[in-house]
């Protein structure tokens, strides 16, 4: 898992200083794969794209007052918005339930969005590089490529937070970040200094109800 524009979550009744592992498929439809453990605490991050104030119909991720589910881990409340002096949200304050470790309520209650994460406490910064369509137009004129150039080619986001075990590609090697897309270590990648870049991306449902309005 890897959180591209990371919002801050404080799970508020979740005990201060502790932690636990928890166990996360390599590969949802390779059992073979087999698994690896991921680090859970108090203080995560998840994408900001995933939390709306005043979330429109047909936003089913994390708004206050709404429950959602952190694969793998836990259903979780937001209960309230902390801004900064922009009015911009930076951090929720949110409650988890206990009971529905694994991602599955004893009750029987369901969520409708699930969202991936990273543990503030043990996650890795790195710099992922966004490749988008060179043209802004599918089919551009021969006679004047310049002019009908994207200038958004290329995003570099640089306060990415990703889970440790990324940390171990080689260049070269693809993986692919839950709900994101595939991605590759980048030769500038070392020690200190991870860089990724997109090479497939994969449909956003929201965005796509989104842009129809």
């Amino acid at each position: 898992m890897a959180v591209l524009r990371p919002l801050k979550i404080v799970i508020e009744n979740y005990p201060d200083g502790k932690a636990e592992d928890l166990e996360a498929a390599n590969h949802p439809d390779d059992p073979a794969a087999g698994t690896r453990r991921i680090r859970f605490g108090r203080e995560l991050y998840i994408e900001h794209d995933d939390f709306m104030e005043n979330p429109p119909k047909k936003f089913f991720r994390l708004s206050p007052g709404t429950e959602v589910r952190l694969r793998y881990a836990y259903f979780i409340t937001c209960r309230e918005v902390v801004k900064d002096a922009a009015g911009e949200a930076v951090e929720l304050r949110c409650v988890y339930d206990p009971a529905t470790k694994g991602g599955n309520a004893p009750d029987g209650r369901k969520v409708k969005a699930t969202l991936h994460w990273v543990s503030a406490q043990d996650c890795v910064g790195a710099e992922v590089r966004l490749y988008n369509p060179l043209f802004n137009r599918p089919d551009p004129d021969p006679g004047n490529f310049a002019a009908q150039l994207n200038p958004d080619s290329l995003e570099v986001l640089a306060e990415t937070r990703f889970e440790p075990a990324l940390a171990e590609l080689k260049t070269g090697e693809v993986v692919q970040f839950e709900r994101q897309g595939y991605f590759c270590p980048d030769p500038d990648s070392k020690a200190g200094r991870l860089v990724f870049n997109r090479t497939v991306g994969l449909r956003d449902t929201w965005a796509k109800v989104a842009a129809t309005g």
